[in-house]
């Protein structure tokens, strides 16, 4: 059985990227799934010169750990500014000075949503032009727009959408 870890790109307690994330990792059949959450690997504000006082926190290393033994990875990235949040890009930024190629090129499903119609979809694309410098083998790709008017009651009730959702986790099954 293969292992796979979930995840949002966000540290709401109410995150609709996080529901996102556990519902397309709930579709992924013959699978172990592991949701992670960000407020349980809380870390400071990357800064070179805290690294060079006091090193890398060991929240960064275990939650490289979890990329590092997981055999795909389903993560959705919530949206603020126009890029992912910064809460993302701390841990982000923190291990990939452990190691450069961070996603370890394993099988990923990226997602994001918002309310808005585009669902995402500005972060989306910054994270898919900037993940595979850093390891990451993007093998499907999801924006779900209007979070509110698309999902309830813990899945995507717009069957379109659902149908699309579907076809880019059988990408993710098929390379597990």
């Amino acid at each position: 059985m293969k292992n796979i870890i979930a995840f949002a790109g966000s540290d709401s307690k109410t995150s609709i990227n996080k529901q996102l994330a556990v519902y397309a990792a709930s579709l992924i059949v013959e699978a172990e799934v592991k949701v992670l959450d960000l407020n349980d690997f809380e870390l400071p504000l990357y800064s070179m010169n805290l690294e060079l006082a006091e090193g890398i926190p060991d929240n960064a290393r275990k939650f490289l750990d979890e990329i590092k033994s997981a055999d795909g990875i389903v993560l959705s990235l919530a949206e603020h500014n126009g890029t992912y949040a910064t809460v993302f890009k701390n841990l982000f930024d923190w291990m990939s000075r452990i190691d450069g190629k961070l996603w370890s090129d394993k099988p990923m499903l990226l997602m994001a949503t918002s309310p808005g119609a585009r669902g995402g979809a500005t972060g989306l694309e910054i994270a898919k032009g900037r993940f595979g410098f850093m390891g990451g083998n993007i093998v499907g790709v999801f924006s779900l727009p209007s979070f509110g008017d698309n999902f309830s009651d813990g899945k995507i009730i717009n069957s379109d959408l659902n149908n699309q959702l579907l076809e880019e986790v059988k990408q993710l099954s098929e390379r597990l």
